[in-house]
């Protein structure tokens, strides 16, 4: 099947050309169709399998079959998503994709001033892709009209479960009108997901592209244990011994992050973070330079890495493991996109073993273990509790991680913040993080 058979107009199927691309991923050959009939669609679709154009590219043709007359601060469209990098990627993919078409878009999140968004918008847009949180900033100052809209996508729904921002979703939902198109894509029809559908879905199309908690078979896993003192050391070697030019690495946190980074450059390895605590300009640089091959290592924690979009990354490298097993599949399918083959190397210390039989438990398979000699584990050390990341689960991290991904960072956003006031479990979560940290 190609693009031509999924009805498709002319002016969407020369910008796909551009890009030269000529056969639909699964996901766009079971999206798109069903999305210009503007039905509501469930969509299970874990990274890299192309669900951005899955559903900009049926959007857009969508929004061509009838032209209303709109008011300025009226838009058509609207697509959440959990984070500034993913906002930003989906943003790209619509000017990419409407490049021979009418429609014009905005993109709004936080990290940056508020003032710029806001005359995007009151200048009159058919599409906005947003974080919620500065959307709901900009819905305080009246910039906004949701009375037009057509169609609304939450994408990566999943992950906007896990920061927390259902909240911040109702409040959004209830300035809409009921009748309009819904899409929400998530990696997994997880049991939270299901609950959010049936309350935002009408009568959906489920479209499902790959089974749950599978990692693609494209990407060579490989664990190597070292001890938790070495895994700086093991890393530097095999960036260096193996001639690695583009890595993405993940630790758990912002702090081991940085840590990370400059003890990278430090043995001579080019290297950059990014994470919620950067600015947006510092973060962008970063990604645009590991794009561009002018840095070898970007180390990135799990809500940072979100929306990160590189085309054929060679190697994944987990310096830490992930405390939520779902992660991991997210994590390495930042590899092997397209078809293309990646590796993902995991470094796993005596405190990680119970972390890494939850990974293979999840993934339904075992992940192959290398001996590197060199590095071989003290069999003296104990295991000692993992106290950072995500810590134990996701009902914790959900206020603790709200706005790191989102950055909403206004006067107004804090008073919003601080009005909802966190449960005193978070509280509690939070503080022994912040002494962790």
């Amino acid at each position: 099947m190609s693009f031509t058979n999924l009805g498709l107009s002319e002016p969407l199927l020369k910008a796909i050309k551009e890009q030269g691309y000529t056969m639909p991923t699964p996901i766009q050959q079971q999206a798109i169709p069903v999305v210009i009939q503007k039905k509501d669609v469930l969509a299970a679709a874990q990274t890299g399998t192309g669900k951005t154009a899955g559903f900009t590219l049926p959007l857009l043709e969508r929004l061509s079959q009838n032209h209303p007359n709109i008011n300025k601060y009226q838009i058509r469209a609207l697509i959440l998503t959990p984070t500034r990098e993913l906002a930003a990627q989906v943003a790209q993919s619509i000017k990419v994709y409407g490049k021979y078409m009418p429609y014009t878009s905005a993109v709004v999140f936080g990290g940056i001033g508020i003032n710029p968004q806001l005359a995007a918008i009151r200048k009159g847009v058919d599409i906005v892709i947003a974080t919620p949180g500065r959307l709901l900033d900009i819905v305080g100052q009246k910039g906004i009209d949701f009375s037009r809209l057509e169609c609304l996508v939450l994408d990566e729904a999943d992950r906007m479960l896990d920061m927390g921002f259902i909240h911040d979703i109702k409040k959004l939902m209830k300035l809409m009108p009921q009748k309009k198109q819904t899409l929400l894509f998530s990696a997994t029809f997880s049991p939270e997901i299901k609950t959010l559908a049936s309350g935002l879905l009408n009568d959906p199309v489920l479209v499902e592209v790959a089974r749950e908690n599978t990692a693609a078979e494209q990407i060579s896993q490989v664990v190597h244990y070292v001890d938790k003192t070495r895994k700086r050391e093991l890393l530097s070697q095999l960036i260096k011994t193996k001639n690695w030019q583009q890595v993405l690495v993940f630790t758990r946190t912002k702090h081991g992050a940085n840590r990370l980074t400059a003890q990278l450059e430090e043995s001579g390895v080019l290297a950059a973070a990014i994470h919620g605590n950067k600015s947006q300009g510092a973060r962008t640089k970063a990604l645009a330079d590991f794009k561009d091959k002018k840095i070898r290592v970007l180390v990135a924690t799990d809500i940072a890495a979100r929306g990160i979009d590189i085309d054929q990354l060679p190697h994944v490298v987990n310096y830490e493991l992930p405390n939520v097993p779902e992660d991991y599949v997210h994590r390495i399918g930042r590899t092997g996109r397209a078809g293309k083959e990646g590796e993902a190397v995991s470094l796993v210390c005596i405190d990680e073993h119970k972390l890494l039989a939850d990974i293979e438990k999840f993934i339904k398979s075992p992940i192959k273990k290398v001996e590197i000699p060199a590095f071989a584990p003290d069999p003296s050390i104990k295991a000692e509790p993992i106290q950072n990341g995500r810590g134990g689960g996701r009902g914790n991290q959900k206020n603790a991680s709200k706005n790191i991904g989102d950055g909403r960072g206004s006067a107004s956003s804090q008073r919003s913040r601080s009005s909802r006031g966190p449960s005193s479990a978070a509280k509690t979560a939070a503080h022994q993080r912040s002494k962790v940290k």
